[in-house]
Protein backbone atom coordinates (compact mmCIF):
# COMPACT_ATOMS: atom_id res chain seq x y z
CA UNK A 1 0.00 0.00 0.00
CA UNK A 2 2.70 2.54 0.73
CA UNK A 3 4.08 2.17 -2.22
CA UNK A 4 1.00 2.90 -4.22
CA UNK A 5 0.38 5.98 -1.93
CA UNK A 6 3.82 7.13 -2.82
CA UNK A 7 3.31 6.76 -6.21
CA UNK A 8 0.36 8.77 -6.32
CA UNK A 9 2.11 11.50 -4.39
CA UNK A 10 4.20 12.31 -6.72
CA UNK A 11 1.64 12.09 -9.75
CA UNK A 12 -0.14 14.53 -7.59
CA UNK A 13 2.56 16.82 -7.23
CA UNK A 14 3.99 16.75 -10.81
CA UNK A 15 0.67 17.38 -12.00
CA UNK A 16 -1.04 20.23 -9.88
CA UNK A 17 2.83 22.15 -10.15
CA UNK A 18 1.10 25.01 -11.67
CA UNK A 19 -2.17 24.51 -10.04
CA UNK A 20 -4.10 27.93 -8.48
CA UNK A 21 -3.07 28.44 -5.28
CA UNK A 22 -5.88 27.35 -3.58
CA UNK A 23 -6.14 23.96 -5.65
CA UNK A 24 -2.47 23.12 -4.99
CA UNK A 25 -0.46 19.95 -3.62
CA UNK A 26 -0.54 22.23 -0.40
CA UNK A 27 -4.20 21.80 -0.17
CA UNK A 28 -4.38 17.69 -1.43
CA UNK A 29 -1.35 17.22 1.61
CA UNK A 30 -3.90 18.83 3.61
CA UNK A 31 -7.16 16.77 2.58
CA UNK A 32 -5.01 14.18 2.79
CA UNK A 33 -3.92 14.60 6.32
CA UNK A 34 -7.57 15.40 7.18
CA UNK A 35 -8.87 12.53 6.19
CA UNK A 36 -6.20 10.08 7.60
CA UNK A 37 -7.37 11.73 11.03
CA UNK A 38 -11.01 11.25 10.82
CA UNK A 39 -10.24 7.56 9.75
CA UNK A 40 -8.56 6.78 12.53
CA UNK A 41 -12.31 7.09 13.82
CA UNK A 42 -14.27 6.10 11.11
CA UNK A 43 -11.85 2.93 10.19
CA UNK A 44 -12.76 3.14 6.81
CA UNK A 45 -11.22 1.28 3.45
CA UNK A 46 -7.68 2.88 4.60
CA UNK A 47 -6.79 2.34 0.63
CA UNK A 48 -9.72 4.02 -1.00
CA UNK A 49 -9.85 6.94 1.43
CA UNK A 50 -6.31 7.49 0.79
CA UNK A 51 -6.13 7.51 -2.65
CA UNK A 52 -9.69 9.60 -3.12
CA UNK A 53 -8.10 12.10 -0.67
CA UNK A 54 -5.07 12.80 -3.16
CA UNK A 55 -6.38 12.25 -6.53
CA UNK A 56 -10.11 14.27 -5.12
CA UNK A 57 -9.00 17.78 -7.78
CA UNK A 58 -6.54 16.12 -10.24
CA UNK A 59 -8.21 18.19 -12.67
CA UNK A 60 -10.74 20.22 -10.69
CA UNK A 61 -13.72 21.12 -13.61
CA UNK A 62 -13.93 24.76 -12.64
CA UNK A 63 -10.19 25.12 -13.94
CA UNK A 64 -11.48 22.57 -17.12
CA UNK A 65 -13.96 24.54 -18.92
CA UNK A 66 -16.95 22.89 -16.33
CA UNK A 67 -15.91 19.53 -17.94
CA UNK A 68 -16.49 17.20 -14.55
CA UNK A 69 -15.38 13.93 -15.65
CA UNK A 70 -12.09 15.17 -16.61
CA UNK A 71 -10.97 14.70 -12.93
CA UNK A 72 -12.41 10.94 -12.79
CA UNK A 73 -10.87 10.24 -16.18
CA UNK A 74 -7.67 11.03 -15.55
CA UNK A 75 -7.65 9.20 -11.96
CA UNK A 76 -9.21 6.35 -13.25
CA UNK A 77 -6.33 5.94 -15.63
CA UNK A 78 -3.73 6.58 -13.49
CA UNK A 79 -4.90 3.85 -11.24
CA UNK A 80 -5.02 1.63 -14.08
CA UNK A 81 -1.87 2.22 -14.55
CA UNK A 82 -0.62 1.01 -11.22
CA UNK A 83 -3.13 -2.14 -11.86
CA UNK A 84 -5.34 -1.52 -8.88
CA UNK A 85 -8.49 -3.42 -8.99
CA UNK A 86 -11.58 -2.33 -11.14
CA UNK A 87 -13.63 -2.34 -7.93
CA UNK A 88 -10.88 0.11 -6.29
CA UNK A 89 -10.82 2.11 -9.12
CA UNK A 90 -14.52 2.83 -9.52
CA UNK A 91 -15.14 3.70 -6.08
CA UNK A 92 -12.45 6.37 -6.04
CA UNK A 93 -13.80 7.58 -9.40
CA UNK A 94 -17.30 7.74 -7.71
CA UNK A 95 -16.17 9.83 -4.35
CA UNK A 96 -14.12 12.55 -7.03
CA UNK A 97 -17.63 12.92 -9.16
CA UNK A 98 -19.40 13.26 -5.79
CA UNK A 99 -17.24 15.28 -3.72
CA UNK A 100 -17.57 18.93 -4.28
CA UNK A 101 -19.96 21.24 -2.82
CA UNK A 102 -21.14 21.69 -6.03
CA UNK A 103 -22.07 17.95 -6.37
CA UNK A 104 -24.12 18.01 -3.28
CA UNK A 105 -26.53 20.97 -5.05
CA UNK A 106 -27.49 17.63 -7.34
CA UNK A 107 -28.90 14.76 -7.26
CA UNK A 108 -26.64 12.57 -5.07
CA UNK A 109 -27.21 8.86 -5.72
CA UNK A 110 -23.27 7.65 -4.53
CA UNK A 111 -22.97 7.08 -0.80
CA UNK A 112 -19.97 5.50 1.10
CA UNK A 113 -18.28 5.77 4.11
CA UNK A 114 -14.84 6.06 2.42
CA UNK A 115 -17.11 9.20 0.54
CA UNK A 116 -17.94 11.26 3.44
CA UNK A 117 -14.30 11.18 5.36
CA UNK A 118 -12.99 12.00 1.94
CA UNK A 119 -15.91 15.31 1.78
CA UNK A 120 -15.52 15.89 5.47
CA UNK A 121 -11.72 16.29 4.94
CA UNK A 122 -12.04 18.78 1.92
CA UNK A 123 -14.49 20.55 3.19
CA UNK A 124 -12.66 21.54 6.20
CA UNK A 125 -10.00 22.76 4.15
CA UNK A 126 -12.82 24.72 3.52
CA UNK A 127 -13.39 26.41 6.40
CA UNK A 128 -11.26 28.23 9.40
CA UNK A 129 -8.10 30.03 8.46
CA UNK A 130 -7.40 28.32 5.52
CA UNK A 131 -10.88 28.30 4.18
CA UNK A 132 -10.65 32.73 4.14
CA UNK A 133 -7.26 32.49 3.18
CA UNK A 134 -8.17 29.85 0.11
CA UNK A 135 -11.42 31.85 -0.82
CA UNK A 136 -9.62 35.12 -1.21
CA UNK A 137 -7.01 33.30 -3.19
CA UNK A 138 -9.63 32.12 -5.43
CA UNK A 139 -11.17 35.20 -5.38
CA UNK A 140 -8.20 37.16 -7.06
CA UNK A 141 -7.32 35.02 -9.38
CA UNK A 142 -11.39 35.34 -11.13
CA UNK A 143 -10.55 39.22 -10.19
CA UNK A 144 -13.37 39.65 -8.17
CA UNK A 145 -14.34 42.51 -5.70
CA UNK A 146 -13.80 41.59 -2.05
CA UNK A 147 -16.87 43.45 -0.70
CA UNK A 148 -19.99 45.61 -1.65
CA UNK A 149 -22.88 46.17 0.48
CA UNK A 150 -25.14 46.21 -2.34
CA UNK A 151 -24.86 43.44 -3.71
CA UNK A 152 -27.03 40.66 -1.35
CA UNK A 153 -25.62 36.65 -0.90
CA UNK A 154 -27.28 34.11 -3.53
CA UNK A 155 -28.95 32.35 -0.96
CA UNK A 156 -30.72 28.22 -1.77
CA UNK A 157 -28.40 28.64 -5.19
CA UNK A 158 -28.99 25.33 -7.66
CA UNK A 159 -26.33 23.69 -8.73
CA UNK A 160 -26.17 26.21 -11.94
CA UNK A 161 -26.47 29.15 -10.41
CA UNK A 162 -23.75 28.15 -8.15
CA UNK A 163 -21.07 27.43 -11.50
CA UNK A 164 -22.05 30.56 -12.88
CA UNK A 165 -21.91 33.08 -9.09
CA UNK A 166 -19.19 35.79 -9.89
CA UNK A 167 -20.07 37.42 -6.89
CA UNK A 168 -17.61 39.39 -4.16
CA UNK A 169 -15.48 37.10 -2.21
CA UNK A 170 -17.44 38.03 1.51
CA UNK A 171 -20.51 36.81 -0.41
CA UNK A 172 -19.26 33.02 -0.70
CA UNK A 173 -19.14 32.77 3.16
CA UNK A 174 -22.66 32.60 3.08
CA UNK A 175 -23.42 31.23 -0.03
CA UNK A 176 -20.82 27.95 0.66
CA UNK A 177 -18.54 28.07 3.54
CA UNK A 178 -20.46 29.00 6.64
CA UNK A 179 -23.21 26.21 5.27
CA UNK A 180 -20.52 23.34 5.49
CA UNK A 181 -20.44 22.89 9.30
CA UNK A 182 -23.81 21.68 9.00
CA UNK A 183 -23.20 19.01 6.09
CA UNK A 184 -20.67 17.28 8.04
CA UNK A 185 -20.99 13.23 7.87
CA UNK A 186 -18.49 12.10 10.97
CA UNK A 187 -18.39 12.87 14.24
CA UNK A 188 -14.55 14.26 13.91
CA UNK A 189 -15.19 16.20 10.65
CA UNK A 190 -18.54 17.72 12.87
CA UNK A 191 -16.05 18.65 15.58
CA UNK A 192 -12.78 19.70 14.09
CA UNK A 193 -15.84 21.89 11.78
CA UNK A 194 -17.98 23.59 14.78
CA UNK A 195 -13.73 25.34 15.89
CA UNK A 196 -13.20 26.61 12.57
CA UNK A 197 -16.82 27.88 11.72
CA UNK A 198 -16.63 29.93 15.01
CA UNK A 199 -12.98 32.12 13.76
CA UNK A 200 -15.36 32.79 10.52
CA UNK A 201 -17.71 34.05 12.48
CA UNK A 202 -15.47 36.53 14.55
CA UNK A 203 -12.93 37.19 11.20
CA UNK A 204 -16.48 38.41 9.39
CA UNK A 205 -17.25 40.34 12.52
CA UNK A 206 -13.57 42.02 12.50
CA UNK A 207 -13.96 42.28 8.91
CA UNK A 208 -17.34 44.02 8.86
CA UNK A 209 -16.12 46.30 11.83
CA UNK A 210 -13.01 47.75 9.34
CA UNK A 211 -14.90 48.14 6.27
CA UNK A 212 -17.34 50.78 8.82
CA UNK A 213 -14.01 52.27 10.39
CA UNK A 214 -14.31 51.04 13.76
CA UNK A 215 -11.39 50.87 15.84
Amino acid sequence: MSSIIDQTIQFVKQTLANAEAGHDWFHIERVYKNAVGINATEKADELIVALAALLHDIADAKFNNGDEEIGPRIAGDFLTSLSLEPSIIEHVQQIIRNLSYKASLGEVTFKSIELDVVQDADRLDAIGAIGIARAFTYGGYKNRILYDPEIKPELNMSKEAYKNSNGPTINHFYEKLLLLKDLMKTAAGKKIAQKRHDFMLIYLEQFYNECEGKI
